[in-house]
């Protein structure tokens, strides 16, 4: 999905997509236009809505409902949740749980490749959700870093399963996928399985770790045939993560290890601790943590007004994410309180004021389970302190 950051709701754009307020528009994907929305419950959301092209192939329409009923199944601590859908709607739409946080690829395009222990606790994530995405029968089919998100409390996996919808309603000479990150049967339109999405899966760890795409840039058919004949750049991928990696974009599918494997070595190396993020990465997450609580408190009011929310929104990241304590390597938007209601060592959580040492800092402060993230919790202890 490419975003870049919450955006107003356009005079064309819906104010509802079944039960769901519209709040923002999050970014636009292969399938469609992505919204910011809020359920009756009062939950945030992601609204998928499908673009037209596909909307209208009877064929997407029967292969998007059997990939979301299989999707629905899906579970875990590293996916996106999917929550609801209605495949018979005019046009089309998906909702998954809300993930405040960039996109792999926005994250690295604009603050450089991560270290080495990060990526090793990314690769736990994303192999820990792929487990859950196999054990329902789904494969992935477009793992990429544009759809990993990096969120407070570690990446998602979002979009499972779509690419095969999208597959039903393309043309044979059509690409479904995305180039450099695809495997090489996926570009032979041979049988898809797990493997697979661990081809995939090892791509993004080797972008993650070099900030560069293992197969380099150019048009579609250049990286086809450098993906089926040619080995990828791995420079600058580190000892501890290269045997691994490149194990995983072996060209044969039964000659790459499998989840489980990128699963223990992945978890074995970042030594059980959090994801560490560099305090660049942490701004980022806290400022989109902090967008969303703008757009959300500014819903009701007029295009104009929500447009000004994503600098007001920017401000405050940049302010919460400052404020983490800065000892034990950590910095930044520190972890999410329980069930998203804050943030804790200084973070811009959603919904609470976080923690630097003994005082109150933070995007916001609590007032009875409330956030407000434009204000400062003024005569409290600095935020740095």
């Amino acid at each position: 999905m490419s975003g870049g950051g919450l955006k107003a709701l356009k005079d064309g754009d819906p104010a509802r997509i079944g039960p769901y307020r519209l709040l923002a528009r999050l970014g636009a994907g292969g399938m469609g236009q992505v919204y910011l929305g809020r359920s009756q419950g009062r939950r945030l959301v992601a609204v998928k809505v499908v673009h037209p092209h596909f909307a209208d192939n009877a064929s997407f329409r029967r292969r998007f409902a059997k990939e979301v009923a299989a999707a629905r199944r899906i579970g875990g601590f590293y996916t996106a949740q999917v929550v609801d859908a209605d495949p018979d709607a005019e046009p089309p739409w998906l909702v998954t749980e809300y993930i405040a946080g960039p996109t792999l690829q926005d994250a690295v395009d604009e603050n450089g490749a991560l270290p080495e222990v990060t990526v090793a606790a990314l690769g736990a994530g994303l192999a820990e959700g792929l487990r859950a995405v196999h054990d329902q029968n789904v494969i992935h089919r477009d793992l990429k870093p544009g759809n990993v998100l990096l969120a407070q409390d570690g990446p998602r996996i979002i979009d499972f399963g779509i690419a095969r919808a999208m597959d039903a309603a393309s043309q044979s000479l059509t690409l479904v996928g995305t180039p450099g990150y695809m495997s090489p049967e996926q570009f032979l339109g041979g049988a898809i399985g797990p493997p697979s999405d661990v081809f995939c899966l090892a791509a993004v760890l080797s972008f993650a770790v070099t900030g560069r795409h293992p197969f380099g840039e150019g048009p579609a058919d250049a990286l086809g045939y450098r993906v089926r004949h040619e080995e990828p750049d791995l420079t600058g991928v580190p000892a501890s993560l290269h045997v691994l990696i490149a194990a995983g974009l072996e060209k044969d599918p039964d000659d790459r290890p499998p989840t489980a494997e990128f699963l223990d070595r992945c978890s074995a190396l970042a030594a059980d601790e959090d994801m560490f993020l560099p305090k660049k990465f942490s701004t980022m997450i806290a400022t989109r943590v902090a967008e969303t609580e703008v757009f959300a408190r500014t819903s009701g009011a007029g295009n104009s007004d929500a447009a000004n929310a994503t600098t007001e929104a920017a401000n405050t990241g940049d302010a919460g994410a400052s404020g983490g304590k800065a000892g034990g390597g950590k910095a930044g938007a520190g972890e999410a309180g329980a069930g998203g209601a804050g943030a804790r060592e200084g973070g811009a959580g959603q919904g609470g004021a976080g923690k630097a040492g003994g005082g109150k800092a933070g995007a916001g402060e609590a007032d009875s389970g409330k956030a407000d993230a434009g204000k400062a919790d003024a005569g409290k202890a600095d935020a740095g302190k």
